[in-house]
């Protein structure tokens, strides 16, 4: 009986080490990207197919662009996955970043109750938009996280010519404090509301509140026609080029983080801007409108 309790408690000891074994030969990709990959539905598609494909899983830490380029500078994900051009060029020169990757793109629309109380629709552009929002003091959330989308917003604002004052914004990113300075219109507590939260919860808050909001398109068309209950809010101004809304990825520099995972962020971007992973992007739709288009193959 001691032989056998022996034998069986070897035979669990080597199915243990070769069960550790598997899982430490795990190929696991960490990426940081912004909440608009993942609210969207594109990455439920796009990570499976990529996974099928080249066996490798991808960890996904979804938040602002803001926050999600910071995991990179700080080196705690192996590739980012973003939308704010400007901060993604910085990021590379700086050497926090080995290369922008052009991947797909959408827009930024403004979404807003159908009443439309500031009469924005048919206006000649955003900023003649934004204007019309200010001076009706009708309600507007703000995404206020220093993502990619609240980065645009900020531009918008600047280019509209409405007054502005600075706003410090304090939020918690991986159980520590983050402020960021951003500008709000001037005298505006009243109807512009900054929520700290990312794309979903700004889209469902808006229309709780019948309010206008700056949405990218592919996280709008998942809540309308993704999810049950749908938004009620609709699209009032579209087709701006200051709301053109382009993504990239760039894979952590070995060279600032040795202990990055370099091969497989390649293997990830090579896959990406492949005529799979484009074939992929081009591919996901809702209720037959296209979310995203192709960048790398055309």
């Amino acid at each position: 009986m001691g032989k056998i309790v022996l034998a069986l408690a070897g035979f669990l000891a080597i199915a243990s080490l070769a069960c550790s074994n598997v899982s430490a030969g795990d190929k696991v990709l960490k990426m940081s990207t912004t909440t608009s990959t993942e609210a969207s539905g594109l990455l439920n598609v796009l990570l499976p197919a990529f996974e099928k494909d080249e066996g490798i899983q991808v960890k996904v830490i979804a938040k602002g662009t803001g926050a999600a380029i910071r995991d990179g500078m700080d080196g705690n994900v192996d590739v980012i996955f973003v939308h704010a051009k400007d901060r993604e060029k910085e990021f590379v020169e700086k050497g926090y970043g080995t290369k922008r990757y052009a991947v797909m793109h959408n827009d930024f629309i403004i979404i807003g109750p159908a009443s439309d109380p500031a009469h924005i629709k048919g206006s000649k552009d955003s900023a003649e938009a934004l204007r019309k929002i200010a001076a009706a003091k009708a309600p507007f959330i703000s995404r206020g996280d220093d993502s990619g989308t609240h980065t645009k917003e900020q531009e918008m604002w600047a280019a509209s010519g409405v007054a502005l004052a600075e706003n410090v914004l304090t939020s918690v990113k991986d159980g520590k404090e983050v402020k960021v300075s951003a500008k709000k219109p001037a005298d505006s507590d009243l109807w512009y509301v900054s929520i700290g939260q990312g794309m979903g919860k700004t889209l469902t808050y808006a229309d709780e509140k019948q309010a206008y909001a700056l949405s990218d398109r592919g996280t709008y068309i998942s809540y309308k026609f993704g999810k049950q209950p749908p938004v009620d809010s609709v699209i009032l101004f579209e087709g701006d080029e200051l709301l053109a809304n382009p993504y990239g990825v760039i894979p952590v520099s070995p060279l600032k983080y040795p202990d990055i995972q370099y091969d497989l962020a390649m293997k990830f971007v090579n896959w990406l801007i492949s005529a799979k992973g484009q074939g992929v992007i081009a591919g996901y739709t809702l209720e037959g409108k296209q979310l995203f288009f192709p960048d790398a193959i055309r």
